[in-house]
Protein backbone atom coordinates (compact mmCIF):
# COMPACT_ATOMS: atom_id res chain seq x y z
CA UNK A 1 0.00 0.00 0.00
CA UNK A 2 2.76 2.57 0.86
CA UNK A 3 4.70 2.03 -2.67
CA UNK A 4 1.25 2.53 -4.22
CA UNK A 5 0.34 5.73 -2.37
CA UNK A 6 3.77 6.96 -3.15
CA UNK A 7 3.20 6.07 -6.63
CA UNK A 8 -0.10 8.34 -7.22
CA UNK A 9 1.70 11.04 -4.82
CA UNK A 10 4.42 11.18 -7.82
CA UNK A 11 1.48 10.88 -10.87
CA UNK A 12 0.35 13.67 -8.85
CA UNK A 13 3.11 16.01 -8.69
CA UNK A 14 3.81 14.97 -12.37
CA UNK A 15 0.30 16.05 -13.34
CA UNK A 16 0.63 19.36 -11.87
CA UNK A 17 1.02 22.41 -14.82
CA UNK A 18 4.48 24.01 -14.88
CA UNK A 19 3.99 27.55 -15.04
CA UNK A 20 5.87 29.91 -17.27
CA UNK A 21 9.72 30.70 -16.65
CA UNK A 22 9.92 33.94 -14.85
CA UNK A 23 12.81 36.22 -16.38
CA UNK A 24 15.47 37.59 -14.04
CA UNK A 25 17.78 39.67 -15.63
CA UNK A 26 21.05 39.99 -13.50
CA UNK A 27 23.18 43.38 -14.70
CA UNK A 28 26.79 43.41 -13.41
CA UNK A 29 28.47 46.31 -13.07
CA UNK A 30 32.06 45.10 -13.54
CA UNK A 31 33.63 40.92 -14.50
CA UNK A 32 35.89 41.69 -10.73
CA UNK A 33 35.85 39.02 -8.49
CA UNK A 34 33.91 39.88 -5.84
CA UNK A 35 30.98 40.33 -8.70
CA UNK A 36 31.38 36.82 -9.74
CA UNK A 37 31.31 36.07 -6.57
CA UNK A 38 28.10 37.20 -5.70
CA UNK A 39 26.97 36.09 -9.17
CA UNK A 40 27.76 32.60 -8.30
CA UNK A 41 25.41 32.81 -4.80
CA UNK A 42 22.91 34.29 -6.60
CA UNK A 43 22.56 31.93 -9.16
CA UNK A 44 22.79 28.66 -6.95
CA UNK A 45 20.73 30.47 -4.21
CA UNK A 46 17.71 31.49 -6.62
CA UNK A 47 17.82 27.74 -8.44
CA UNK A 48 17.20 26.29 -5.00
CA UNK A 49 14.37 29.28 -4.09
CA UNK A 50 12.56 30.13 -6.91
CA UNK A 51 13.16 27.01 -9.76
CA UNK A 52 11.01 28.63 -12.02
CA UNK A 53 13.34 32.05 -12.34
CA UNK A 54 15.53 31.86 -15.85
CA UNK A 55 18.61 34.25 -15.23
CA UNK A 56 20.04 35.72 -17.51
CA UNK A 57 23.10 38.29 -17.44
CA UNK A 58 24.32 41.07 -18.78
CA UNK A 59 27.77 42.83 -18.22
CA UNK A 60 28.46 46.44 -18.58
CA UNK A 61 32.60 46.46 -18.11
CA UNK A 62 32.43 49.50 -15.86
CA UNK A 63 30.77 51.37 -19.88
CA UNK A 64 27.85 53.16 -19.70
CA UNK A 65 27.76 52.42 -23.21
CA UNK A 66 26.14 49.32 -22.38
CA UNK A 67 23.75 49.92 -20.16
CA UNK A 68 21.33 50.73 -23.47
CA UNK A 69 22.02 47.06 -23.87
CA UNK A 70 20.80 45.97 -20.57
CA UNK A 71 17.30 47.69 -20.89
CA UNK A 72 16.93 46.07 -24.14
CA UNK A 73 17.28 42.65 -22.50
CA UNK A 74 14.82 43.35 -19.78
CA UNK A 75 12.35 44.94 -22.39
CA UNK A 76 12.43 42.28 -25.12
CA UNK A 77 13.50 38.33 -25.06
CA UNK A 78 9.38 37.89 -25.83
CA UNK A 79 8.57 38.25 -22.13
CA UNK A 80 9.49 41.56 -20.34
CA UNK A 81 11.73 40.95 -17.61
CA UNK A 82 9.73 39.63 -14.08
CA UNK A 83 12.61 41.06 -11.88
CA UNK A 84 15.87 42.98 -12.47
CA UNK A 85 19.07 42.11 -10.52
CA UNK A 86 21.80 44.81 -9.74
CA UNK A 87 25.35 43.81 -9.01
CA UNK A 88 27.54 47.20 -8.06
CA UNK A 89 26.79 50.95 -8.08
CA UNK A 90 27.29 51.65 -11.87
CA UNK A 91 24.09 48.97 -12.94
CA UNK A 92 22.31 50.34 -9.77
CA UNK A 93 22.21 53.49 -10.83
CA UNK A 94 21.53 53.14 -14.38
CA UNK A 95 18.88 50.61 -14.31
CA UNK A 96 16.86 52.46 -11.58
CA UNK A 97 17.21 55.56 -13.34
CA UNK A 98 15.74 54.12 -16.55
CA UNK A 99 13.40 51.17 -15.01
CA UNK A 100 10.77 52.28 -13.34
CA UNK A 101 8.10 49.44 -13.73
CA UNK A 102 10.13 46.24 -13.16
CA UNK A 103 11.02 45.54 -9.55
CA UNK A 104 14.71 46.06 -8.80
CA UNK A 105 16.75 43.61 -6.17
CA UNK A 106 20.30 45.75 -6.03
CA UNK A 107 23.48 44.23 -4.63
CA UNK A 108 27.29 45.24 -4.21
CA UNK A 109 26.28 49.19 -3.53
CA UNK A 110 27.77 50.71 -0.84
CA UNK A 111 24.64 52.19 1.45
CA UNK A 112 21.13 51.93 0.79
CA UNK A 113 20.95 55.94 -0.12
CA UNK A 114 21.60 53.95 -3.24
CA UNK A 115 17.63 53.22 -3.67
CA UNK A 116 16.69 56.37 -1.87
CA UNK A 117 13.46 57.43 -4.31
CA UNK A 118 13.04 54.45 -6.03
CA UNK A 119 9.97 52.44 -4.36
CA UNK A 120 10.29 49.97 -6.87
CA UNK A 121 13.82 48.76 -5.54
CA UNK A 122 15.44 47.20 -2.41
CA UNK A 123 18.70 45.50 -2.22
CA UNK A 124 21.62 44.39 -0.03
CA UNK A 125 24.45 47.10 0.81
CA UNK A 126 27.78 46.75 1.92
CA UNK A 127 28.60 49.02 4.32
CA UNK A 128 28.20 47.97 7.71
CA UNK A 129 26.19 49.56 10.37
CA UNK A 130 28.63 51.91 12.84
CA UNK A 131 27.96 49.69 16.04
CA UNK A 132 29.23 46.84 13.95
CA UNK A 133 32.35 48.58 12.90
CA UNK A 134 32.87 49.98 16.60
CA UNK A 135 31.76 46.31 17.85
CA UNK A 136 34.59 44.67 16.03
CA UNK A 137 37.17 47.39 16.97
CA UNK A 138 36.74 46.37 20.64
CA UNK A 139 36.88 42.85 20.21
CA UNK A 140 40.32 43.05 17.79
CA UNK A 141 42.09 45.83 19.48
CA UNK A 142 40.07 45.77 23.38
CA UNK A 143 43.06 47.62 24.70
CA UNK A 144 42.38 50.46 22.47
CA UNK A 145 40.43 53.55 24.26
CA UNK A 146 40.71 56.52 21.87
CA UNK A 147 39.40 56.17 18.24
CA UNK A 148 40.85 58.44 16.18
CA UNK A 149 39.09 59.06 12.94
CA UNK A 150 39.32 61.61 10.28
CA UNK A 151 36.55 62.54 8.06
CA UNK A 152 35.25 64.86 5.41
CA UNK A 153 31.82 65.06 4.03
CA UNK A 154 28.32 65.08 5.79
CA UNK A 155 28.65 61.15 5.32
CA UNK A 156 31.19 61.10 7.51
CA UNK A 157 29.56 63.47 10.19
CA UNK A 158 26.57 61.33 10.01
CA UNK A 159 29.06 58.28 11.16
CA UNK A 160 31.67 60.46 13.58
CA UNK A 161 28.18 61.80 15.55
CA UNK A 162 26.49 58.19 15.53
CA UNK A 163 30.23 56.52 16.63
CA UNK A 164 30.18 59.42 19.40
CA UNK A 165 26.18 58.43 20.78
CA UNK A 166 27.61 54.82 21.08
CA UNK A 167 30.48 55.91 23.04
CA UNK A 168 28.40 57.86 25.27
CA UNK A 169 25.81 55.12 25.39
CA UNK A 170 28.75 52.84 26.60
CA UNK A 171 29.88 55.47 29.55
CA UNK A 172 33.73 55.51 29.68
CA UNK A 173 34.97 52.62 27.55
CA UNK A 174 35.99 54.66 24.63
CA UNK A 175 36.38 58.51 23.40
CA UNK A 176 36.02 59.21 19.76
CA UNK A 177 39.02 62.30 18.73
CA UNK A 178 37.49 63.24 15.15
CA UNK A 179 39.02 65.53 12.93
CA UNK A 180 37.29 67.30 10.16
CA UNK A 181 39.05 67.74 6.90
CA UNK A 182 39.18 69.71 4.00
CA UNK A 183 40.98 68.09 1.34
CA UNK A 184 44.37 65.92 0.93
CA UNK A 185 46.55 69.42 1.45
CA UNK A 186 45.12 69.43 5.38
CA UNK A 187 45.81 65.78 6.03
CA UNK A 188 49.81 66.40 7.30
CA UNK A 189 48.57 68.63 10.02
CA UNK A 190 44.94 66.17 10.91
CA UNK A 191 47.42 63.24 11.25
CA UNK A 192 49.77 64.80 13.10
CA UNK A 193 46.65 66.34 15.83
CA UNK A 194 46.12 62.62 16.45
CA UNK A 195 49.66 61.64 17.60
CA UNK A 196 49.28 61.31 20.98
CA UNK A 197 45.78 61.21 21.16
CA UNK A 198 44.52 58.48 19.63
CA UNK A 199 45.08 54.49 20.23
CA UNK A 200 43.69 53.41 16.87
CA UNK A 201 43.12 55.26 13.33
CA UNK A 202 39.37 54.04 12.64
CA UNK A 203 38.86 54.80 8.93
CA UNK A 204 35.52 55.43 6.72
CA UNK A 205 34.25 54.69 3.30
CA UNK A 206 35.50 58.87 2.58
CA UNK A 207 37.67 58.90 -0.88
CA UNK A 208 38.70 62.30 -0.72
CA UNK A 209 40.73 61.23 3.15
CA UNK A 210 40.98 57.86 2.19
CA UNK A 211 42.23 57.18 -1.43
CA UNK A 212 45.32 55.76 -3.09
CA UNK A 213 46.67 59.19 -3.17
CA UNK A 214 46.62 59.29 0.64
CA UNK A 215 47.10 55.27 1.58
CA UNK A 216 51.14 56.10 1.83
CA UNK A 217 51.13 59.06 4.17
CA UNK A 218 48.42 56.94 6.54
CA UNK A 219 49.88 54.11 6.49
CA UNK A 220 53.40 55.53 7.15
CA UNK A 221 52.15 57.90 10.27
CA UNK A 222 50.37 54.10 11.22
CA UNK A 223 53.68 52.38 11.55
CA UNK A 224 55.51 55.62 12.81
CA UNK A 225 53.63 56.24 15.63
CA UNK A 226 52.36 52.37 16.44
CA UNK A 227 48.98 53.49 15.85
CA UNK A 228 47.03 50.51 14.39
CA UNK A 229 44.80 51.42 11.00
CA UNK A 230 41.46 50.06 10.35
CA UNK A 231 40.95 50.06 6.98
CA UNK A 232 37.69 49.65 4.93
CA UNK A 233 38.98 46.36 2.38
CA UNK A 234 40.93 43.73 2.26
CA UNK A 235 42.94 46.00 -0.23
CA UNK A 236 44.17 48.46 2.63
CA UNK A 237 45.00 45.29 4.74
CA UNK A 238 47.10 44.23 2.10
CA UNK A 239 48.80 47.52 1.45
CA UNK A 240 49.74 47.91 5.26
CA UNK A 241 46.46 48.28 7.23
CA UNK A 242 45.97 45.79 10.27
CA UNK A 243 42.49 44.41 9.67
CA UNK A 244 39.45 45.46 7.77
CA UNK A 245 36.30 44.17 8.10
CA UNK A 246 34.92 42.04 4.84
CA UNK A 247 31.82 40.67 3.06
CA UNK A 248 31.16 36.99 2.24
CA UNK A 249 30.16 37.90 -1.54
CA UNK A 250 28.66 34.41 -2.12
CA UNK A 251 26.39 35.05 0.48
CA UNK A 252 25.76 38.86 -0.30
CA UNK A 253 24.41 37.06 -3.71
CA UNK A 254 22.56 34.78 -1.94
CA UNK A 255 20.92 37.18 0.24
CA UNK A 256 19.98 38.98 -3.05
CA UNK A 257 18.36 35.73 -4.08
CA UNK A 258 16.23 36.02 -1.21
CA UNK A 259 14.91 39.33 -1.85
CA UNK A 260 14.17 38.18 -5.22
CA UNK A 261 12.44 34.87 -4.67
CA UNK A 262 10.39 36.82 -2.44
CA UNK A 263 9.57 39.73 -5.10
CA UNK A 264 8.56 36.74 -7.96
CA UNK A 265 6.12 35.73 -5.62
CA UNK A 266 3.99 38.15 -4.93
CA UNK A 267 5.82 40.67 -2.53
CA UNK A 268 6.54 44.45 -3.12
CA UNK A 269 10.18 45.60 -3.40
CA UNK A 270 8.43 49.05 -1.15
CA UNK A 271 7.77 46.30 1.64
CA UNK A 272 11.28 45.17 1.69
CA UNK A 273 13.61 47.04 4.10
CA UNK A 274 17.35 47.08 2.28
CA UNK A 275 19.87 44.96 4.65
CA UNK A 276 23.28 44.90 5.18
CA UNK A 277 25.16 41.41 4.84
CA UNK A 278 24.30 38.82 7.05
CA UNK A 279 28.13 37.48 7.71
CA UNK A 280 31.30 39.96 9.06
CA UNK A 281 34.17 38.27 7.91
CA UNK A 282 37.79 40.14 8.59
CA UNK A 283 41.30 40.35 7.44
CA UNK A 284 44.19 40.66 8.86
CA UNK A 285 47.90 41.56 8.66
CA UNK A 286 50.20 39.62 10.78
CA UNK A 287 53.33 41.81 9.16
CA UNK A 288 52.18 44.66 10.54
CA UNK A 289 51.13 43.22 13.56
CA UNK A 290 54.56 42.46 14.09
CA UNK A 291 55.88 45.89 12.89
CA UNK A 292 53.38 47.69 15.42
CA UNK A 293 54.63 45.30 18.22
CA UNK A 294 51.09 44.68 18.33
CA UNK A 295 50.51 40.55 19.66
CA UNK A 296 47.59 38.47 17.51
CA UNK A 297 45.98 36.12 19.75
CA UNK A 298 46.08 32.82 17.98
CA UNK A 299 42.08 32.71 17.84
CA UNK A 300 41.60 35.96 16.66
CA UNK A 301 44.44 34.82 13.45
CA UNK A 302 42.57 31.41 12.96
CA UNK A 303 39.39 33.40 13.00
CA UNK A 304 40.34 35.36 10.28
CA UNK A 305 38.76 34.72 6.17
CA UNK A 306 42.44 36.04 5.22
CA UNK A 307 45.95 36.07 6.96
CA UNK A 308 48.26 38.91 4.90
CA UNK A 309 51.83 37.50 6.29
Amino acid sequence: MRRIATALLLLTAAARPIGPAQRVVVVLSADAAPYQQALTGLRRALLASAPSAAVEVVALQGDTARVAQAVQTIRGGGTPAALVVTLGTLATRELIARVRDVPIVAGMILNPGELRGAPNATGVYLEYPVEVELDWLRRLLPDSRRIGVLYHGDDGSQRVAAARRIAAAGGDAFTVVAIRVGGPEDLPDALAQLTNRADVLWSLNDPVVYNPETARSLLLFSLRNRIPFVGQSAAWVRAGALYALDRDYEDVGAQCADFAARILGGESPAALAPARPRRVLYTLNRRTASELGFPLPDAVVRAAADVVN
